[in-house]
């Protein structure tokens, strides 16, 4: 009986070591969720940076189809991507900024260094909006269709020519 029991802890770490293999060692470091492409945008209200006024997400696509983009203040990649963002709009892309988990001042503060891209800039202070699209880290980008439907989603900080792609899907 002392034997098994002396026996339990290298059967665990066989157990470990066995999950570790067959889970970890073969998951692809590189797949990325896209839980919500080809689905309905969540019905989401959200505060307007500049006011605090109550905006429904769903509204900013009857105009047709938007380019949504997660930031924020304390993201490195965010201003990274940031030029991007501005080109986007030099294009007359419509984008609608969520600051994700940041205080507005510390938004509105980056805004006003870096340049302001988006027809529309909300906040998500407590991640709520972010869990219901389904982001796994700043910054994020999803194209909207005019029927709320989710045709595309990027993760990380736009380059050019991804940026080129979301843009026509944006059109």
């Amino acid at each position: 009986m002392s034997r098994w029991i002396a026996a339990l802890p290298l059967v665990a770490l066989l157990a470990l070591g066995a999950l570790f293999y067959f889970f970890a060692l073969r998951h692809d470091p590189h797949y990325q969720p896209r839980t919500l492409v080809g689905r309905e945008i969540p019905d989401l209200t959200l505060p307007d940076l500049a006011g605090g006024r109550p905006v429904r997400l769903r509204e900013a696509v009857a105009d047709g189809p938007i380019i949504v983009n997660f930031f924020a203040s304390w993201c490195a990649p965010c201003e990274i991507e940031h030029p991007v963002l501005m080109g986007l709009k030099g294009e007359k892309v419509r984008l609608v900024g969520v600051a994700y988990k940041d205080a507005p001042p510390n938004t509105q503060a980056l805004l006003t260094r870096l340049g302001d891209p988006y027809v529309q800039a909300l906040v998500d202070r407590d991640g709520r909006a972010g869990v219901e699209f389904g982001v796994t880290g700043v910054p994020e980008t999803y194209v909207i269709g005019r029927g709320g439907k989710v045709l595309a989603k990027h993760t990380g900080p736009l380059t050019e020519p991804e940026a080129d792609v979301l843009a026509k899907l944006a059109r």
